[in-house]
């Protein structure tokens, strides 16, 4: 058989493999199918007898072992990425493995680059030395199905962020429904809300129901963690919550209820501070507890003076039974604004990585005595954004102001 025969059989066979592995492309076959196709391509149209193929993973940051055909010695299922090193001048591969490991089966090694990048690295041995082997076409077969193995990675990262995108969307419609739709403000009670979520999905929640003329429940509260988990624990609570003020349950009830179902939804792993109010016209008095939220502060318009609102129990959701529970009750209540927020306002950063505080928000009530929801919102909004410097948020902010007349 003369040389020029020889050549043209290798060329031959070569251009069955690629069309093979082309093809298996075009028809989106996946992953596995393709690394099967690879792997007897190789091995029959080729001179390989041998053959192992590690993939560089990107998010894990190392190679994964994909392909392993007749290779007895015991080879690791990952290689660290710093544990690779080439002399592209040399044309040397080296390895740092433990020494329970061995590729002394496959003394060729053909690496996969995409620019400056290792994607792959193919190893391999021959069968016939004489026949020899077209490395530069072992490269670039390995190229290709390579780069349809990224291709085919990226795709499912688009099509999961895609459907992670539309989660989150239809999480946000759910949770704009949670919340009032309209609030009061009228010559009883004039109630003004600002919020907003640091991202998609917030865990902030605040609510208003009246359910005769005489009788006003108001709540905020704000769940661990942020997105979609967080967005349907709050959708549960505030569907538990819902039906205990509709079924006229007192406070400790609505509240012990609340942790119990918190608890058995999360196991524990996730918790709730919430404050909930209620407010008879007809009596003068105001009651709450409140759940290891941040107190809200009364602000009484007779003398401006201050107070904040403790009286309760723990976080919800952290315990089965909670270890204590005080209602809180103020009589005699009226002509009054209320402040209810979330740690995410006074947790507002400046450029100094200093926070805004409580103390600071208490000045500002104290310095802007009896101003109704509207006017106090906009001026204390301007405060907080000259006070962070640009500094971006990392929480939900919510602020929630009931004056009462």
């Amino acid at each position: 058989m003369t040389t020029e025969t020889v050549k043209y059989q290798r060329k031959e066979l070569e251009l069955k493999a690629l069309l093979e592995i082309t093809q298996a492309i075009n028809e989106n076959k996946n992953e596995n199918v393709l690394l099967n196709i690879f792997k007897f391509t190789c091995l029959v149209h080729l001179n390989i007898k041998s053959l192992l193929l590690y993939v560089f993973n990107e998010q894990e940051q190392f190679f994964d072992r994909k392909i392993s055909h007749q290779v007895k010695g015991k080879l690791p299922d990952h290689i660290q990425r710093e544990d690779v090193q080439e002399n592209k001048t040399q044309g040397k591969l080296s390895l740092t493995l433990s020494g329970e490991y061995s590729f002394s089966e496959v003394n060729i090694y053909v690496p996969v680059y995409h620019k400056d990048k290792m994607l792959a690295i193919l190893f391999l041995s021959t069968k016939d030395k004489e026949k020899g082997l077209d490395l530069d076409f072992t490269q670039a077969l390995a190229n290709i199905l390579v780069v349809a193995l990224e291709n085919k990675r990226f795709a499912r990262r688009q099509l999961e962020q895609e459907r992670l995108r539309k989660e989150l969307e239809i999480a946000s419609n759910v949770q704009r429904m949670l919340f009032p739709s309209t609030l009061p403000f009228d010559d009883k009670l004039k109630a003004k809300v600002t919020y907003y979520p640091h991202s998609t999905v917030g865990g902030d929640y605040y609510d208003l129901v009246q359910p005769t003329g005489n009788d006003v429940y108001f709540c905020v509260a704000d769940v661990s963690g942020k997105g979609m988990p967080a967005s349907l624990l709050m959708s549960n609570f505030q569907a538990a919550l819902r039906t205990l003020l509709r079924s006229g349950s007192d406070l400790k009830s609505i509240v012990e209820q609340l942790n119990f179902t918190t608890f058995e939804n999360t196991k524990g792993e996730r918790f709730i501070t919430f404050f909930l109010g209620h407010y008879s016209y007809k009596d003068k008095r105001l009651s709450y507890i409140n759940a290891g939220h941040n107190s809200p502060v009364i602000c009484l318009k007779k003398d401006h003076s201050l107070e904040v609102l403790e009286a309760g129990t723990t976080i919800l959701g952290a315990f089965e039974t909670l270890p204590f529970l005080e209602q809180g009750e103020r009589k005699d209540l009226e002509n009054f604004i209320l402040h209810l927020y979330t740690d995410g306002l006074t947790e507002t950063f400046n450029p100094d990585e200093e926070e805004f505080g409580e103390e600071r928000f208490l000045d500002y009530i104290k310095s802007h005595p009896g101003e109704d929801p509207e006017t106090f919102h906009a001026g204390l909004f301007r405060a907080l954004q000259e006070f962070s410097g640009g500094v971006s948020r990392n929480d939900d902010i919510t602020l929630l102001s009931l004056q009462f007349d």
